[in-house]
């Protein structure tokens, strides 16, 4: 079994400072600051994606900015690591103990997964990882597919787990499981409508369903 897990909202509480970034970001260069909601909202979108969605109207170079010092201001914010969700940890250790494969597939650069898995020395602690900007943005499914090529598995024995809508359509594009959780950025009546086999409210749930 290979169960791929998205990052922010999933594994680590890093939804306020998504947002509290993005806000700051936009000061920088002069666009207005949205709702919290609406940068919720683009949380699991690759970075050029999200911004298009927040700012359609904004011309590519104020977009290219935009991206540029949310990047700025993240990485500033990310010297105080986010906390893991209550049981991760743990629950990553009995999923591969059981002899499971466990994988990444995130909104984050490839730069900014390394830097925050190096910050937890968790190096190694996944089998593969993928990020939006060296495949495709969710809910794209060549994430998905290229970890189904890696680890030679049928999609029947893929489980996407996520806190967003585009987790779960992701899932949904490459006909594996999807399992949402409903403490991350978007509530539980999103999550629903994709169709996932199990949404939870605790990540030691997965317990129940996975091994």
């Amino acid at each position: 079994m290979l169960v791929v897990f998205d990052w922010d909202g999933t594994l680590i509480d890093s939804t306020g400072k998504i947002v509290r970034s993005m806000h700051q970001a936009a000061q920088q260069v002069d666009l207005p600051v949205l709702a919290d909601d609406a940068v919720r909202n683009i949380i699991g979108l690759g970075l050029p994606e999200a911004i298009l969605t927040l700012y359609p109207d904004a011309d590519a170079v104020r977009r290219q900015h935009l991206r540029e010092a949310y990047s700025r201001v993240y990485m500033a914010e990310d010297v105080t690591p986010c906390a893991l969700f209550a049981g991760v940890e743990q629950g990553l250790q009995r999923l591969q103990q059981a002899g499971h494969h466990i994988a990444v597939a995130t909104g984050k650069s490839r730069n900014g997964l390394n830097r925050v898995l190096a910050n937890l020395g968790w190096q190694t602690r996944f089998d593969a990882t993928r990020c939006a900007d060296e495949t495709a943005s969710k809910p794209d499914p060549k994430m998905l597919r290229e970890l189904i090529a890696y680890f030679s598995v049928a999609a029947d024995e893929v489980y996407m787990v996520g806190d967003t809508e585009y987790d779960l359509a992701m899932a949904k594009n490459a006909g594996v499981h999807g399992i949402g959780v409903s403490y991350g950025a978007h509530a539980a009546e999103r999550l629903y409508v994709h169709q996932p086999i199990a949404v939870i409210d605790h990540f030691t749930e997965l317990d129940n369903i996975l091994l």
